[in-house]
């Protein structure tokens, strides 16, 4: 992102850094290195400026000539422009040398454009003789030589870089000099980087719809949009919530200058119980400019998918829109849309609202009845007759409302709150109650679908009106349920809530119901107990058995927690009663907190099929409760050792996260845990990092205990054990002494143990085991809690030189994992049982049982186990033990000698200029150095580096958290 072009509403202190293009910046420099050229391509605000600047400063450190030209629209029918500005920043001590004849046939310096384009000309494709009437006198041919020339003197001074933006716009004299140019001098030292938008229907340089290509073998680069964890770096010093950051992700499709034109609108202020936040004037203005870039027929398709509630090409097309796929690929050009498994998305959203602002009346209706007739749905079907259909009518209305009832009970709370809320807008001004329990019910689906903006309209409208107490809680209980896990911060809509329900138990008990899960969330288990005893004690009162069975379910939960072993007792209860609708709370039932119990019980053939019924229910929406139900279906497949599978639903409960602007922390918690078990550590980590500063901000303290767990794992697992170990202990500071409560729920405990034990601190280490096995107890719900403190005890045992004895704990403990359906903890026991015999120089057994570990990461995918298990069998085939050794062993003897000896005399604690005057070699080799190392070897730090040597990153390990 280019900082001068920021919104001033966001641009606030120091300009971010680039961010997210370490992989293009690295594919344009060595293709520059090797004397070739590249095209940068990609939609208006995706970066392109921000590389060709980065590109640019790089080799002005590097003493190079870098020349720099922007195309413009204005100015691309004035012959030679673009060599006259390049011309300009030639080093005047250089071309002061040359003879005057060298320099006949270049174009003078350019003056100001005037913007005027030449009579006749078109947008597109220049007319025939135009060219010669907007022509200068000069030869074109003698100008291509003449620029040739020139630049091959400056290059027998040092290399020269052009940097040539909105290169669509170049004008075409000016390209045709250029790539004869750079065919001729590619070779001396001349090279280029060309950047471009070119969507389908805009002219190239040469008259075609293609980019440009400065030479025929050019690297041809897509810039991509930013990921969330770039996205989430790039705002860091913004100060704006992780959660608003998340929905900026979502809302700008990754690209860097919308999100930043987006941020503009929270700059002031957060809008409050999240509220959506206007529209800045700025991103209006841009989303006008790029639709007023389109083709009529390309806008028309455009308004089709903006009216369409899950537009795709295919849908576009049978609506009669021939052309769609051309008119989508041209729109996604413009940064107006992405497509995403088919489907079409607006970016930002709020292009689809300009569009059918756009449109009047008698337009939009005759798109919707096109739609009508083509969508594959009868919720659909209803939705846009009655969009094409404006007026009162009461019969329509009731038709939407049964239409939104199905869609209810199919799970597609999105569609249902759409079908609501057009049910109001149809229904006659009398009755009037009828018209606001529709609004009501619009604002409740619009919560479980995650809408913000039609709850809260639908919610005003209520609260405006003549409404009953029932309907204004319950239009409150929707805002508040759109506050997924940041309750905290609804004090204000709690307490309008209690007066609106004036002692009413049918109201007040699915709203004191909230203000448990709101207690419990931060960390105040026994006011959460309070509060889901009253709204138990309301339901019975008024006969409502589904708030029964929830706020028995909640008690459940609480003492779950709390490492209560009646638990059990209220759960049983909640499941003899009718089970609650489907309404969009599923995670709240008795039915999902059974099967959370089965995982944390080691029960998880059981809590997968159970989770996977459950998925089948509520596919088809796309609010919270589909997130929670991915979430521990996640969690069931990394226990089950299927880590692609733990990937997929991690990475779809994220994304809905994302889309449906939910609280990210659970979601990034769970991505870490699947991450951490077959992905990346490093992306492990940054997911734990980001979740929980977003469950900080939210005061959520159950997830900053998870995320917490999972980021003092993956620390231990990157190589920092003292951190990983300084991280987990955190957990016990949080709420009312959470760390405390039951480590079956979250088993930190054994990681910790194994963590100090890694440090020498074996008596602390042995303190924490006895005390939890002391929590356990005999019980054998605890089983697999055992099996990780066993594991653990064995680290202390290898600390203190019984080796015997570790092995046989490790034994028994891989004997358990292996009989409850957990590999990765089997395969975890296995490299532990290897270090142990590797210290004790068994070599024989040490490596059998690496290679076993191995054997059982690979068939799981689990892809840094996996990792971790050859850096144990290299440094057992070299017959290393432990302490420093060789870095060749370790890293697959991936790494130079040069790097090797770099990497020993860091590792060991030495400077930068240390090594320098060690090895005479300057500094800067020596930084260079141990980049390419820290790459190879998948770190990032020196204390990583020293911990990798002394056998850190496969030596203390832990195992996957729970």
């Amino acid at each position: 992102m280019d900082v001068r072009a920021m919104p001033s509403a966001v641009r606030k202190g120091t300009p971010p850094s680039l961010v997210g293009r370490s992989a293009p910046l690295a594919s344009v420099e060595s293709r520059l290195a090797s004397n070739g050229s590249a095209i940068l391509t990609g939609p208006s605000g995706i970066g392109k400026t921000a590389l060709l600047e980065a590109v640019g400063a790089a080799a002005a450190a590097r003493g190079e000539i870098v020349l720099r030209v922007a195309g413009t629209e204005t100015e691309r029918w004035v012959p030679c422009s673009g060599l006259a500005e390049l011309l300009d920043q030639l080093p005047g001590t250089l071309t002061a040398q040359l003879p005057r004849e060298e320099l006949t046939g270049l174009p003078e310096p350019h003056p100001a454009a005037t913007g005027a384009r030449p009579a006749g000309a078109r947008s597109a494709d220049r007319p025939a003789g135009a060219a010669s009437a907007d022509r200068s006198a000069m030869d074109h041919v003698a100008c291509r030589l003449a620029f040739r020339g020139l630049l091959a003197r400056c290059a027998e001074d040092r290399p020269v870089l052009l940097l040539i933006d909105d290169a669509q716009w170049l004008d075409t004299e000016s390209v045709q000099a250029i790539r004869y140019t750079l065919r001729r001098l590619g070779s001396r030292g001349v090279r280029a980087v060309v950047a471009g938008r070119w969507p389908d229907g805009l002219a190239s340089g040469d008259g075609g719809s293609a980019p440009w290509a400065p030479v025929p073998d050019a690297l041809h680069l897509p810039v991509p949009p930013l990921g969330p964890d770039e996205l989430a770096e790039m705002f860091d010093s913004y100060g704006l919530p992780v959660r608003v950051v998340n929905t900026l992700h979502s809302d700008s499709g990754g690209n860097p200058y919308l999100a930043l034109a987006l941020g503009g609108a929270f700059t002031d202020r957060i809008p409050r119980h999240w509220r959506p936040a206007p529209l800045p004037q700025r991103v209006q203005a841009v989303i006008v400019e790029r639709l007023g870039r389109l083709p009529e027929q390309a806008r028309e398709t455009l308004l089709m998918a903006a009216l369409a509630i899950r537009p795709t090409t295919d849908l576009l097309c049978r609506a009669g829109r021939t052309e769609a796929a051309r008119d989508i690929r041209h729109a996604a050009g413009l940064g107006l849309l992405i497509t995403e498994g088919g489907g079409i998305r607006f970016t930002p959203p709020a292009v689809g609202t300009v569009l059918a602002e756009s449109a009047d009346a008698p337009h939009l209706a005759r798109v919707h009845r096109a739609l009508a007739a083509v969508v594959p749905d009868a919720a659909g079907r209803a939705r846009h007759r009655a969009l094409a259909d404006p007026g009162p009518n009461a019969e329509l209305a009731h038709s939407l409302v049964t239409a939104a009832e199905q869609a209810v009970r199919q799970g597609s709370h999105r569609m249902a709150a759409e079908l609501y809320r057009l049910a109001a807008d149809r229904s006659p001004a009398e009755p009037a109650a009828e018209r606001l329990e529709w609004l009501v019910a619009a604002a409740e689906t619009g919560a479980n679908g995650g809408l913000p903006d039609l709850v809260h309209q639908a919610a005003e409208a209520v609260l405006a009106a003549d409404a009953t107490r029932a309907q204004r809680v319950r239009v409150r209980l929707a805002v508040l349920d759109l506050s997924g896990q940041g309750l905290a911060e609804m004090g204000e809509v709690f307490a309008a809530a209690l007066v609106d329900a004036e002692g009413d138990p049918a109201l007040l008990g699915p709203l004191r119901l909230r203000m448990a899960l709101g207690a419990l969330l931060n960390g105040a288990p026994d006011r959460a107990e309070h509060e889901a005893n009253g709204a138990l004690a309301h339901a019975r009162e008024s006969g409502d058995t589904a708030v029964e069975a929830k706020a028995l379910t909640v008690r459940a939960n609480i003492a779950l927690i709390e490492g209560r072993g009646d638990y059990g007792t209220d759960l049983r209860r909640a499941r003899r009663l009718p089970e609650p609708p489907l309404d969009g709370q599923l995670h709240t039932t008795p039915r999902f907190l059974a099967a959370y119990c089965a995982v944390f019980e080691d029960r998880l053939t059981e809590a997968r099929d159970d989770l996977l019924r459950m998925l089948a229910l509520v596919e088809r929406g796309s609010g919270e409760e589909v997130v929670h139900v991915l979430r521990h279906l996640t969690e069931v497949a990394v226990r089950t050792g299927r880590c692609r599978e733990a990937l997929d639903f991690a990475d779809r409960a994220m994304r809905i996260t994302e889309e449906a602007a939910l609280s990210p922390g659970p979601a990034w918690y769970h991505g870490a845990l699947a991450e951490l078990a077959g992905g990346s550590v490093r992306r492990a980590v940054a997911l734990a990092e980001r979740g929980l500063r977003a469950s900080e901000q939210e005061n959520d303290v159950i997830f900053q205990s998870r995320l917490l767990h999972v980021l003092g794992v993956a620390r231990m697992r990157g190589g920092d054990v003292r951190a990983g170990v300084d991280t987990l202990w955190r957990i016990d500071t949080l709420g009312e002494g959470c760390g405390r409560r039951s480590p079956m729920v979250l088993r930190w405990h054994s990681n910790l143990a194994q963590g100090l034990a890694a440090l020498g601190d074996t008596d602390r280490a042995e303190e924490v085991i006895r005390t939890t096995r002391a929590a356990v107890g005999d019980r054998a719900r605890g089983v697999g809690v055992t099996g990780g403190l066993d594991r653990a005890e064995a680290a202390v045992l290898a600390a203190r030189g019984d080796h015997e004895g570790a092995v046989a704990l490790l034994r028994q403990a891989a004997a358990l994992f292996e009989r409850l359906g957990q590999p990765l903890e089997v395969g975890h026991c296995l490299l532990e049982e290897a270090r142990v015999e590797r210290r004790r120089r068994r070599g024989g057994p040490a490596r059998q049982a690496a290679t076993d570990a191995l054997e059982i990461f690979l068939r799981c995918e689990a892809r840094p186990w996996a990792e971790q298990a050859r850096h144990r069998l290299a440094r057992l085939d070299m017959g290393l033990q432990d302490g420093p050794a060789p870095l060749a062993a370790v890293a697959h003897a991936s790494l130079t000698e040069g790097e090797q000896r770099i990497a020993l005399l860091v590792g060991q604690g030495a400077t930068n200029q240390q090594v320098a005057n060690r090895l005479y070699l300057s500094v800067k080799t020596v930084e260079a150095s141990l980049t390419r190392i820290y790459r190879k070897l998948g770190i990032r730090s020196r204390s990583q580096l020293g911990s990798l040597l002394h056998g850190g990153l496969d030596g203390p390990g832990a195992s996957l958290p729970s």
